[in-house]
């Protein structure tokens, strides 16, 4: 709840972002992701971006 409360209004987050980057922040794991935008906002979290066009042969 506290990345809710702390990026909701400024950067959208939604609950559902908001979960899975509070896993990845407690599991000190990076977060892959093909929409950053998404997860910017939050300053402890580490992205990677995802493209999946480029995993398909």
């Amino acid at each position: 709840m506290a990345l809710i409360d702390d990026y909701a209004l400024a950067g959208g987050l939604r609950l559902a972002d908001a979960l899975i980057a509070a896993t990845a922040i407690e599991m000190n794991l990076t977060l892959l992701t093909a929409n950053i935008k998404h997860f910017a906002v939050i300053k402890q979290l580490k992205i990677q971006r995802f493209d999946p066009s480029a995993s398909c042969p």
